[in-house]
């Protein structure tokens, strides 16, 4: 088994392999040039995302600058998919994003990993495990969102969590390490701030 297929496998591996190597800086030269539009620049965003990107849905929107290993090309966007600025993707696994997701600025997601034994790591290896998020998620500022992770649908991660183990449908969850707060409930219904309604009749 190649290095390359190890990688696909999710097994350790040798990150520095020639034919890793050749392939991701390919898609981190693509990057690149993605990184120097301009924002107006909207179909040519779209253009990357489409023909980089394992999937992208449409009306997808990325705020410049964005970091990923492989230039997204293990990412799976759905639909409606909006990233504020400086989204850093360690896609050297893949990750697995719904419809209707919202990143605030400053997100990390994380798919590589090394491993614990000092031996392995000092030989340079790793391995990804994936990176799971629902449908209508809101991902705060400055989340890190670390490998093998998946979080549910409808629910709200706070801003400056750090997501080491998975998180169910339908919750407000926060801290380091992120854990649930409560359940998105009918009172986020009626209010949208503190004791703030929500004017159902204007929106």
């Amino acid at each position: 088994m190649t290095q390359y297929e190890r990688m696909k496998a999710g097994l350790v591996y040798d990150p520095m392999d020639k034919e890793i190597l050749e392939d991701m800086f390919r898609f981190q030269d693509m990057l690149w040039e993605f990184n120097k539009l301009k924002p107006s620049d909207i179909e040519e965003k779209n253009r990357y995302m489409k023909e980089v990107f394992a999937e992208c849905g449409d009306n997808c929107y990325i705020e410049l600058p964005f970091r990923a290993n492989w230039g997204g090309h293990h990412i799976h966007f759905g639909s409606n998919v909006y990233a504020n600025y400086n989204l850093t993707c360690v896609d050297d696994g893949h990750i697995y994003v719904g419809d209707c997701v919202m990143f605030g600025p400053n997100v990390t997601i994380a798919t590589a990993n090394h491993p614990i034994n000092p031996e392995l790591r000092a030989r340079g290896l790793q391995y990804n495990k994936d990176v799971h998020i629902g449908e209508n998620v809101w991902i705060g500022a400055g989340t890190i969102i670390v490998p093998g992770v998946s979080i549910g649908k409808n629910t709200v991660i706070g801003a400056g969590s750090v997501v080491t183990k998975d998180i169910p449908d339908n919750v407000v969850a926060v801290g380091n390490p992120c854990k649930v707060l409560r359940e998105v409930s009918d009172h986020d219904r009626e209010f949208f701030y503190k004791n703030e309604r929500i004017d159902w009749n204007n929106l």
